[in-house]
């Protein structure tokens, strides 16, 4: 009785699960809530490439070495497990279709595109001037 009642009140939970990169993690996890038959949102934000690693090292000065690759069809891959896949388009169409997976059943994937060009604005150049005015 304890592990359906802890089953039953798992399956109510809203679960959204991040990822900056789709791993062995997010493979176990999407897995283990598809045998389950739980409710589960993974939203990867692809970049194809280590975004993050070539933003950061681009700021210091150092040269791009194998840092951009192409990533697989996430949407497929989700698709192969017997989840839904979906791509986002666009900001707004990524809040319609967070709406969408947190109000139907089962296990979703969102593949997010991201774009750092923003953050090195902001981080490296706004943040700065802005400082320097105070």
């Amino acid at each position: 009785m304890a592990a359906r009642l802890n089953r039953t009140l798992i399956a109510e939970l809203l679960i959204v699960l991040a990822a900056q990169e789709a791993g062995d993690a997010q493979r176990t996890a999407t897995a283990f809530f598809l045998v389950l038959g739980l409710n589960l949102t993974v939203l990867v934000l692809r970049d194809d490439a280590y975004g993050m690693i070539r933003w950061k090292q681009a700021n210091m000065g150092f040269d791009d070495w194998g840092l951009t690759y192409g990533n697989p069809d996430f949407v497929a891959y989700a698709e192969s497990y017997g989840a839904s896949g979906h791509r986002a388009e666009s900001s707004d169409h990524l809040r319609e279709l967070l709406a969408m997976c947190r109000d139907s059943a089962g296990v979703h994937l969102i593949d997010c595109p991201v774009d750092y060009s923003e953050n090195d604005q902001i981080l490296n150049r706004d943040i700065k001037e802005l400082s320097k005015a105070l």
